[in-house]
């Protein structure tokens, strides 16, 4: 059973990694091409993709990064993943733009770094 269970967290490590990435990849061709380009602002700024995906990222997060503090009591991915989901709710308070970007693309990289120090915190220990 522990074996299911730490594969069951790993995939959602990854899909939590995978998440931060798209969005930091959102948010980055968002930035592009709506000033670039002038173009996808009405798809790529809607605040329903921003909501959606923070209560998405909140999931994952919790069930993995919460299921890993509980199995290897190591405190730095919960905090630093949970630092990174402050962020991103404080991004949707803030109006589109410089400044919900800025947030959104720290928020992200904390939560990713805090999905792979949980995935490291259960690597075997080399003695």
């Amino acid at each position: 059973m522990g074996n299911v269970t730490t594969s069951i967290r790993g995939v959602l490590d990854r899909a939590g990694i995978w998440l931060s990435s798209l969005c930091l990849l959102h948010c980055l061709a968002s930035i592009i091409l709506v000033s670039a380009l002038g173009i996808g602002g009405q798809l790529l700024l809607a605040p329903e993709i921003h909501r959606y995906g923070l209560a998405l990222a909140l999931i994952i997060a919790a069930v993995a990064i919460g299921w890993g503090a509980l199995r290897h009591r190591k405190a730095a991915p919960f905090v630093t993943a949970m630092t990174g989901l402050s962020f991103m709710g404080g991004a949707l308070a803030v109006p589109h733009g410089f400044e919900e970007a800025v947030l959104t693309i720290i928020g992200v990289t904390l939560v990713t770094i805090g999905h792979v120090l949980n995935l490291r915190a259960h690597l075997p220990q080399s003695r």
